[in-house]
């Protein structure tokens, strides 16, 4: 069937050629196209500069014809390494075979072009994607509507979970179960799963759940939920920037909605949001010099104290090679 689909869609191809792509010897191509001359498929091998394995002009195979699995896959055509997490990854493949065989010829050049021009890349830079062992099972299960029970780690502890799934969404690079559990409908980092079984019972979906909806609207109230702290600060707009860097896209938002003007020396006042302190020292740090706390006092007194500490440390150099100013510190201190 592959060979079939390749040179339908690719005409002409050397036996060479074909082997590779199949990932097969030069010799089974040659008998597989034996077999499908013998078969009455009207195929053929030209000899020469110019020869190869190609079907008789106009000749269509009725293998095109897409399957339940193989469409849902090309949904995801964009985004091979998502296929893959769910199990698709080999329909995924069949599926763009039979779209591209399917096509005309001048289709076929486009789609084709457009596929080596355009990659997407879901994961944020810097981060390596969550393991998802269970996330083929997860998928299985939410095809066709059946209860899962699964393990979940929590952090603080293990638990179990019997859940009805509604969606899996793929957020940043990292995949999230949306559940019923119960009355309630929450999410789960799918990385977080240990384990999940089928319970073999399926369940009927909510008649109002749109998943998009849904989601937007947890992101959305998780976000602003998790922002509890603020802090009024200014910063040299040179550096603004690197306040994408350290603070999440909700909190650099609120952030630069706060903004006012730069004064004249280049500098603006916003209000910081953030978990906590703690986090918002850690996001305020890398920016050196060129932010200000001005407001709460206790989050000034912290920066103030790490960064004496900072200084009580370095200023004494090496353990093998003390600064030379660090007696001259210490003395003060």
């Amino acid at each position: 069937m592959q060979l079939l689909l390749l040179l339908q869609t690719r005409g002409n191809s050397t036996g060479p050629e074909l082997a590779r792509q199949l990932e097969v010897s030069v010799r089974t191509v040659y008998r597989d196209v034996e077999a499908l001359s013998a078969a009455g498929v009207p195929i053929y091998s030209a000899p020469g500069h110019a020869g190869g394995i190609r079907l008789v002009d106009g000749y269509r195979t009725r293998l095109t014809g897409m399957t339940t699995a193989e469409a849902d896959a090309v949904l995801l055509g964009g985004l091979p390494a998502a296929a893959a997490d769910l199990g698709l990854g080999t329909v995924l493949a069949t599926a763009q075979l039979k779209v591209l065989a399917a096509l005309p010829p001048e289709l076929r050049g486009r789609a084709t072009r457009i596929a080596e021009r355009v990659h997407l890349d879901a994961p944020g830079w810097f981060r390596r994607p969550d393991e998802t062992p269970a996330l083929a099972a997860v998928a299985q299960a939410l095809w066709h509507d059946r209860t899962l029970r699964l393990r979940y780690d929590r952090r603080d502890k293990i638990v179990e979970r019997t859940l009805d799934p509604l969606g899996l969404v793929l957020k940043a690079g990292t995949w999230y179960l949306v559940a019923r559990d119960g009355t309630s409908i929450r999410s789960y980092r799918a990385g977080r799963i240990l384990s999940v079984e089928s319970t073999g019972e399926t369940f009927h979906r909510p008649g109002d759940f749109d998943l998009t909806s849904h989601w937007q609207h947890a992101a959305d109230e998780f976000a602003r939920a998790m922002l509890l702290v603020r802090a009024r600060c200014r910063v040299a707009t040179s550096h603004l920037r690197l306040l994408r860097i350290t603070l999440d896209p909700a909190a650099v938002a609120e952030a630069m909605d706060s903004a006012t003007e730069p004064d004249e020396h280049g500098w603006v006042e916003l209000t910081v949001p953030s978990e906590s302190y703690e986090v918002l020292t850690t996001a305020i740090l890398p920016l050196g010099e060129f932010i200000e706390v001005l407001a709460p006092a206790e989050l000034r007194a912290q920066l103030a104290a790490t960064a004496a500490a900072m200084h009580a440390r370095y200023a004494q150099g090496h353990p093998d090679h003390p600064h030379p100013s660090a007696q001259k510190y210490r003395s003060h201190t």
